[in-house]
């Protein structure tokens, strides 16, 4: 079953904190990664770390912390795990590069 109330409250979440170009993938009911992902642009390097923290934030506020982060540090590209949803917050040139929404089609 997919977890829609999670994945809506991070897409509210995502648009309140500005981020851009959100895209919400809906992955197959076999996939054992997660019910969806979310991917959305920052303008830079502060910007995608600032989406990312202040996303972590809401989360843990809403009492639904985060399993997992990844590359805060670079913030090129930050991966939110929230289990049912995971969210890929990334610069333009990265998500450019690696066009995780084709992958997924």
């Amino acid at each position: 079953m997919k977890n829609d109330k999670l994945k809506d409250f991070i897409y509210q979440q995502l648009e309140e904190i500005k981020a851009k170009e959100i895209s919400v993938i809906g992955l197959p009911d076999d996939s054992t990664i997660a019910d969806y992902m979310i991917v959305c642009s920052g303008t830079s390097s502060r910007h995608v770390k600032s989406i990312a923290i202040l996303l972590i934030k809401a989360l843990k506020e809403a009492n639904k912390p985060p399993i997992g982060i990844e590359g805060e540090d670079a913030s090129e590209w930050v991966l939110v795990d929230c289990g049912d949803v995971v969210v890929h917050v990334m610069q333009p040139i990265t998500r450019d590069y690696y066009q995780l929404e084709k992958l997924w089609e």
